[in-house]
């Protein structure tokens, strides 16, 4: 008995190391890992508030003691309607970040709309209506998925030339308001719902759009909340698109440029006025990330929530 005792007892404290052992090496990989991730967040964080100049030292010296020059004239020359020229110190007018947070603003909010709209109404169709040639249009739908984006750039084009609607928001809106991935993604959601639900609420003389609106749309809501927010990102970060169509002044008023936030610090990065000046081009990448950032971090449970719920067959 007293050799079996040990041996259990050796046993369970082998056990014991090894399972300490594992999850020390697991901690350590994973904050190596985000430390892998986090140091050039980081670093763009802290290179905002260095002061442009110390950090044009900085990357010419290496002098490391020239990044504790904090300073936030980087954000104030990011939203200045004026821009001074590093090399000869002449000011050059150019459109404020303002003015692109505005422009992006109304198409973010504008095509997300439009594109939960458009997923909430075709998702009901093909999981609660009957119609001829359902399964068909909806396997057509999702073979479209198969063809890369940039393949339909072209054709998008050329589509918003004929309908004259280059340099208006209507070419960056409605481009983006139909998604077949969001229809697939919220109909898996909808056909959770009992369809007992629907055929009780038939029978009760309930139509079909107060179905939609009083019971389907509010058990769906984790879903079409993560449909929003991935949308409204995938508009905030948008970036060919607008270059090809909104990369000027606003047809109805030529005075009004129409360019988003990161064809704006594009524009920045590319400029010769800001030659030599890295800190604020750092600073313009942290104004365009930190509001998705922070919009993600309020929202992200609606996201898990979401994932979780359409991702489960009823």
């Amino acid at each position: 008995m007293a050799a079996q005792y040990f041996a259990d007892e050796n046993a369970r404290r082998n056990y014991l190391i090894r399972k300490i052992v594992g999850k020390v090496f697991l901690y350590l990989f994973i904050t190596l890992f985000a430390l892998f991730i986090l140091t050039p967040f980081i670093f763009m964080v802290w290179g905002s508030f260095v002061d442009k100049e110390a950090f044009k030292t900085f990357t010419s010296t290496g002098d490391f003691a020239k990044l504790g020059e904090l300073s936030v004239n980087n954000y104030a020359d990011i939203f200045s309607s004026t821009y001074k020229n590093s090399l000869d110190g002449s000011t050059t007018p150019r459109p404020s970040f303002a003015q692109y947070f505005l422009n992006t603003f109304i198409v973010a909010i504008s095509s997300t709309l439009v594109t939960v709209v458009t997923a909430v109404l075709a998702a009901f169709a093909f999981a609660r209506l009957e119609f001829k040639g359902k399964n068909a249009l909806f396997a057509g739908l999702l073979a479209t998925m198969m063809i890369p984006g940039e393949m339909m750039v072209i054709t998008n084009y050329q589509t918003t030339i004929q309908l004259d609607w280059k340099y208006t928001f209507s070419a960056l809106i409605f481009v983006h308001g139909v998604s077949v991935f969001y229809i697939f993604y919220l109909r898996q959601a909808f056909q959770q719902i009992p369809n007992e639900l629907y055929l009780a609420a038939k029978v009760d003389g309930v139509n079909d759009i107060e179905y939609l609106l009083k019971v389907m749309i509010p058990i769906a809501m984790p879903t079409i909340v993560t449909i929003l927010i991935l949308s409204l990102m995938g508009s905030w970060n948008s970036y060919i698109w607008p270059t090809l169509v909104a990369n000027g002044n606003w047809k109805y008023n030529k005075d009004y440029n129409m360019q988003l936030v990161s064809n704006g610090l594009m524009s920045l990065f590319s400029s010769e006025v800001s030659s030599g000046y890295d800190a604020v081009k750092i600073a313009g990448s942290m104004v365009v990330t930190a509001p998705l950032f922070v919009f993600f971090l309020i929202f992200r449970e609606y996201i898990m929530r979401g994932v979780s719920r359409s991702g489960i067959k009823g």
